[in-house]
């Protein structure tokens, strides 16, 4: 079985996340989408309301899981039998730091590819930042992110 982590911070999720996930799904058996506890950063979502989104977006596609952990990305990789991190890449900007953190993953784990799935020409420009930025704004989000998120940024910035 080939299993594959979509991991991120998802905060908010939108639908470059989304393309990512759909198109990394069918390159799977199974996809965890793993939404990241990142200690460096003060979100916006708690953990459990981005994990909340997340499996609301991902309904309906049986081979998706979605979980968080803690720790590294290449031991969870290793512990459950995970051989491929995806990740999505929208510039060059992304790729200089996904380079780094890819390498990194090879060293601690050797076995486990990172395969970089380029955004779509029309999400390339939507980023979690761009998007909150716009909301907390007043600004129409709808089409940047899956409708549970919209109304879920609206009740944060009311």
């Amino acid at each position: 079985m080939r299993k594959g982590i979509y991991p991120g911070s998802f905060d908010p999720f939108t639908n470059g996340h989304l393309d990512i996930i759909v198109r990394a799904a069918s390159l799977c058996d199974k996809l965890y989408v793993a939404a990241a506890r990142n200690g460096t950063k003060e979100p916006l979502f708690t953990l459990g309301e981005r994990l909340e989104i997340l499996k609301e977006c991902c309904q309906g596609n049986g081979s998706i899981e979605v979980v968080t952990f803690d720790g590294l990305l290449a031991d969870f990789c290793i512990k459950n039998g995970i051989s491929s991190i995806i990740r999505g890449l929208r510039a060059t900007a992304d790729y200089e730091y996904e380079h780094a953190i890819a390498l990194m993953n090879r060293r601690l784990a050797p076995q486990v590819e990172t395969v970089f799935l380029m955004a779509d020409a029309e999400n390339s420009f939507i980023s979690s930042t761009i998007v909150k930025e716009v909301a907390r704004n007043g600004g129409d989000v709808s089409s940047f992110v899956p409708p549970a998120v919209v109304s879920q940024l609206k009740s944060k910035f009311s």
